[in-house]
């Protein structure tokens, strides 16, 4: 596992960072799909993506979801290490987005760390920034952005995190993420196709110009 870590997190932590977190993290493989985390679940343990993709969503309380960002190879999710350090419930929930894998880190060991290794400390700290960043993102799409400009940025991002131009979410999957309606999203999808960013198929949605 030391390997696999060190080639996701190089550059990051120094080795013998890397060689505790082997010796004291779980690893767990996930497949798309897969719920790694749930809302009001108590979080133990701090995650650390070495592949692959996960989305975080916020649920609302008519029961819709919001997708706030997503999560890719050497990153953790801020939400976790707030509900970690604080000990309290989880206000998040985690879905993989596609196959990969996960460590994950024992809170005890999270705070040892803060002190034991400066690249740690500053790891902890720009992923607060970063995902503080990514979350005002989101609020500014609900709050400032149009419908169609909110789902080509949710069709760019996808496409991004799974390294395709064909998305396989089907318009309802879209709608759930974004927190509107399917025929909302169907409609606006329409206009893109005729506009020609996008192609509609049967199964999936391709891109083929988006800015």
């Amino acid at each position: 596992m030391e390997e696999f870590i060190q080639e996701a997190y190089s550059g990051i932590f120094e080795k013998e960072l890397v060689k505790e977190i082997a010796e004291t993290a779980a690893l767990i493989d996930f497949e798309e799909g897969d719920r790694l985390i749930e809302i009001n679940d108590y979080i133990r343990s701090m995650p650390l993506l070495l592949n692959g993709a996960i989305k975080i969503m916020r649920e609302d309380p008519d029961e819709g979801e919001l997708l706030l960002y997503f999560l890719e190879k050497g990153d953790t999710c801020a939400m976790t290490l707030a509900c970690c350090m604080g000990q309290t419930r989880s206000a998040i929930r985690a879905i993989a987005e596609n196959k990969g894998s996960v460590v994950m880190i024992p809170v005890t060991k999270m705070e040892e760390w803060l002190g034991k290794y400066k690249s740690w400390r500053n790891y902890v700290f720009e992923s607060y920034n970063k995902r503080l960043g990514e979350m005002l993102s989101a609020i500014d799409n609900l709050a400032f952005m149009h419908m169609d400009d909110r789902l080509l940025n949710y069709l760019k991002e996808k496409a991004k995190v799974n390294n395709t131009t064909v998305i396989s979410s089907t318009h309802q999957e879209i709608a759930y993420a974004l927190n509107t309606s399917r025929v909302v999203v169907s409609r606006l999808l329409k206009a893109f196709e005729n506009d020609g960013k996008i192609k509609l198929n049967r199964n999936n949605i391709e891109i083929i110009a988006i800015d």
